[in-house]
């Protein structure tokens, strides 16, 4: 078994979709369940938001997992299928779970997507760790991206247009310069701005001998009309 596969012991319980759905919460209903990624809590402590007349009792009863990131708490959206989403959102599928598993009790697991009649995982859950990982990669990717090239402060004025401009704390990263405009562009990502650094040696090799910061990266371009050392661009829409 896999580190990262949650542990079945001798003893867990496997539940099927019918007998899930018998946890509802009513009177007559065994008790109050819900499942997220096929994974059984029991959320008896939490009846008056999973039970009967909750804000979140459209839970109760069902793997929903779609719609803990989704939003949509329709029959459409309260499936347990979580292909296509955003990376975004599988972080949050990430983060429900550990919710759970920190404030509720796992009972069992429900048969289907993400696990046999025997307790065991699917491949659909091994993909959906796949998922979940490449989520979480391309995030630190991304903090770091932040970290080197802070989004610019922006705002946009009718009769002025488009302001962009840096401060050493723009995009919520402070530090210790305040660095230039510029376009940051990749193939198959929208462009944004973002304050570079324009003294020192550049991020990715701070031993050379440039004294241009970042500016040479090969991935950023100037705005039209702006000075190139200017903290401070309008642009005209």
């Amino acid at each position: 078994m896999k580190e990262s596969e949650p542990s079945k012991g001798p003893g867990v319980r496997v539940m099927t979709k019918s007998e899930l759905a018998l946890y509802n919460g009513s009177p007559d209903s065994p008790g109050l369940y819900l499942a997220i990624l096929g994974q059984v809590y029991d959320v008896s402590k939490g009846r008056d938001y999973y039970g009967p007349g909750g804000g979140y009792a459209f839970f109760s009863g069902k793997d929903g997992s779609r719609a803990f990131v989704s939003g949509q708490f329709d029959e459409e959206g309260l499936i347990d299928d979580t292909t296509g989403l955003s990376h975004g959102d599988y972080i949050g599928l990430k983060e429900w779970i550990e919710f759970y598993e920190k404030d509720y009790i796992r009972v069992g697991v429900v048969q289907g997507r993400y696990y046999t009649d025997q307790g065991d995982v699917t491949e659909q859950w091994k993909d959906l760790q796949k998922s979940i990982s490449a989520a979480i990669n391309d995030k630190d990717k991304q903090d770091v991206e932040k970290t080197v090239f802070p989004p610019c402060n922006v705002e946009w004025a009718k009769d002025k247009g488009s302001r962009f401009w840096c401060t050493n704390k723009s995009g919520g990263v402070a530090r210790k310069w305040v660095g230039v405009p510029r376009k940051l562009f990749y193939p198959g990502r929208e462009e944004r701005c973002a304050c570079v650094r324009n003294t020192g040696s550049p991020s990715t090799d701070p031993g050379a001998s440039s004294t241009r910061g970042d500016l040479d990266n090969p991935h950023l371009k100037e705005y039209a009309g702006c000075t190139s050392s200017a903290h401070e661009c309008w642009l005209k829409d």
